[in-house]
């Protein structure tokens, strides 16, 4: 591949050398210029005298999508991360008018007819598959309906897209706090402890952000607390977005009815890998049936630990949980996942996974000056045999305002020699300072792994052809394969020895610490089956029936008591802060639809050296470097040579380590 040159990467495309991050006029006046550019490309296009060709036509059409992917990314992104409130207000109201942009592209007649008109013959496989999943989502947006049809649906896609934001925004900003007293932190780490100080009153504050959350549900020792922050994680955007979900409900539905759908699952199916909300649904059962009896023997073994500890103990509830996995795995497997902390310190958990990604990709990252939109923000240059390939931006802990959960970003879209792709990650792990290191549970690197397989997804698949096959662009059923492959090296011992250190001692983690990890990391993947069958299932039937049917409480409820064992905690209201229903939608299926592929994909590489074997470089150049050029199906069947299938995933679900007791 040849790179674009450094010269792609001008100022003007990010908005906060434009004063964006700081100011909402600024703002506005950058994603107005992407907006005129978007519409100047347009015109251009229809303007385009017969016969249309690549070169006249879908030229200009990718020039307008690249514009309005540029302002769409940097305009969610500041609405995520901006420190200003009046910034992340006005960002919303940005993506809401690009989105508006969108809807009217993807409904314009004219820009339909233009596309359709251009001679194939000629094309690339690349080119061809752009041309024809354009084409295809045009006809799923209803382009061939009269222009009245039209008018209506690009309301109602504007309304959805004000619920979705509207919803997100709630989430983001939503957070709660509760109360404990010091003794109530009793089983929490030691730098925990530290960190929350009481106040002169005897009163210990914490939030429901990641960093503060998780430790509790985990480690805490009172029930009650557990239970405060469980109600409290799971309100946090309650009562706000119970009517904005239904209000979401009922407009997808009713897109999905002017086009012929039975459901808005079958509309979001059928340009994904899966086809048919029926074909999710087939998926689901065999998932279930895959994971049913290992998840009760499970839930038999936890619960036979925790009477014998607590003999009048009825039920675990879903607040205990992890709680009780903790103390079965700290008895079970004589893994105490706090004693591996020290080896985590934030700085060398960040060190080690670009270590580990630069060996397995081939590739160089170096730190740049180049500025980002926070002073916290790291950015990194990514080099192939000393050539710039693109940037990344890491914004990595909590701060008031900025989004609580962990994902990848796309900053700016790569086009071969047009653009070069940057990136980012918006996360919440612990920020390490002068007398704190940061220290990770080993499922915060866990998750690390995962989102940074997106940014090289996104940075490694941005350098094609065209801007509108660029990065993520697959199916969305796809997307989350080259994140689940990447979180699966965390096994390889010598890498996690790499980088794992502890942050006093400097020793590396020991070998026999790191396999009681793996036993008792191992065991409750059932019951992880189990939690993806719940939200997935969730997630479908919200979307797969009348929207004036649904009782969002008693839907949760129900579904939850069908795939859990944990006792239901009444006032848990999870829908209101599910945020993937404003992203996947229906699609919730994708991680664990994914997760079989990337399983199967990830047994493709040497155990003895999964860095260095040749795998590395094929999965680069056959998935990751495709970016959207070919389709999921194909990208699978390039890489396997065959279809995926549920092998790597029934062992992976079945797998013992020699710590782990025999069922």
């Amino acid at each position: 591949m040849s790179p674009a040159s450094p010269a792609a990467l001008t100022p003007e495309i990010h908005v906060w050398e434009q004063g964006g991050a700081a100011s909402p006029e600024a703002l506005t006046s950058w994603v107005t210029a992407r907006l005129d550019a978007h519409r100047a490309a347009l015109d251009a296009l229809i303007a385009v005298p017969a016969p249309r060709t690549i070169q006249n036509a879908l030229t200009l059409y990718d020039v307008a999508i690249e514009q309005l992917n540029i302002a769409g990314c940097q305009a969610g992104l500041l609405n995520s991360v901006a420190q200003s409130k009046p910034v992340r207000d006005q960002a919303q109201a940005e993506a809401q008018r690009i989105a508006q942009a969108g809807s009217a592209l993807s409904l314009n007649r004219q820009v339909y007819d233009a596309l359709a008109a251009i001679d194939l013959a000629q094309a690339t496989p690349a080119t061809r598959h752009y041309i024809e999943r354009t084409l295809l989502g045009y006809r799923l947006a209803g382009v061939d309906k009269d222009q009245a049809t039209r008018d209506r649906l690009q309301a109602l896609h504007e309304q959805a897209t004000r619920l979705s934001l509207d919803f997100s925004r709630n989430i983001q900003e939503g957070g709660n706090t509760i109360q404990a007293t010091p003794t109530e932190l009793d089983g929490l780490p030691a730098d925990y402890v530290a960190r929350h100080r009481p106040n002169a009153a005897g009163v210990i504050t914490l939030t429901t952000d990641q960093p503060n959350m998780l430790p509790v549900m985990t480690f805490a020792q009172s029930h009650a607390l557990r239970e405060r922050m469980f109600r409290a994680y799971n309100t946090r955007a309650y009562p706000a977005n119970q009517q904005i979900l239904l209000d979401l409900l009922q407009t997808r539905q009713q897109i999905a009815d002017i086009l012929g759908f039975r459901s808005w699952a079958d509309l979001a199916t059928a340009d994904q890998m899966m086809g048919s909300a029926a074909n999710a649904r087939q998926f689901i059962d065999k998932l279930n049936v895959a994971s049913v009896d290992g998840a009760k023997r499970e839930h038999a073994q936890i619960l036979a630990f925790a009477r014998s500890r607590q003999p009048d103990l009825a039920a675990i509830d879903i607040a205990s949980r992890a709680y009780w996995y903790e103390q079965y795995r700290r008895s079970t497997f004589a893994f105490d996942s706090q004693a591996v902390r020290p080896y985590f310190p934030y700085a060398q958990v960040e060190a080690g996974i670009l270590s580990t990604a630069a060996r397995l990709f081939k590739v160089e990252f170096r730190p740049s000056s180049a500025p980002a939109w926070h002073p916290s923000v790291s950015v990194f240059e990514v080099f192939d045999a000393g050539e710039l390939l693109g940037r990344f931006y890491l914004d990595m802990h909590p701060r008031d305002g900025k989004d609580k959960w962990f994902s990848a970003h796309p900053v700016v879209t790569g086009v071969r020699n047009r653009y070069l792709p940057e990136a980012a990650l918006i996360c919440n792990f612990p920020q390490p300072s002068a007398s704190d290191p940061g220290l990770m549970q080993y499922t915060d690197v866990v998750t690390y792994l995962h989102e940074f397989g997106h940014l090289m997804h996104a940075l490694l698949g941005g350098n094609t052809e065209w801007a509108g096959l660029s990065g993520f662009a697959t199916e969305g059923d796809f997307v989350e394969v080259p994140s689940q492959t990447l979180e699966e090296f965390f096994r390889d011992d010598e890498l996690l020895q790499s980088f794992a250190r502890h942050h006093q001692t400097g020793s590396p983690l020991p070998t026999d610490l790191i396999r009681k990890m793996k036993g008792a990391s191992a065991f409750g993947r059932a019951d992880w089956v189990r939690s993806q069958l719940y939200y997935t299932t969730l997630s479908l039937d919200l979307h797969d029936q009348p929207p004036a049917n649904i009782d969002l409480d008693e839907i949760t409820r129900r579904h939850y008591q069908s795939f859990q064992p944990w006792a239901w905690i009444d006032g848990n209201r999870m829908y209101a802060s599910f945020g993937h229903l404003t992203g996947y939608s229906s699609n919730y299926y994708t991680y664990a639809y994914d997760k079989v592929i990337a399983l199967d994909f990830f047994a493709q590489f040497d155990p003895k050296d999964l860095s260095g074997c040749d795998a590395g470089a094929r999965y680069r150049k056959a998935v990751i470097e495709q970016g959207g050029s070919k389709p999921g199906r194909q990208m699978v069947r390039d890489f396997l040579g065959r279809d995926e299938d549920f092998a790597a995933f029934t062992k992976w679900l079945n797998e013992e380590f020699e710590d782990q007791p025999a069922p």
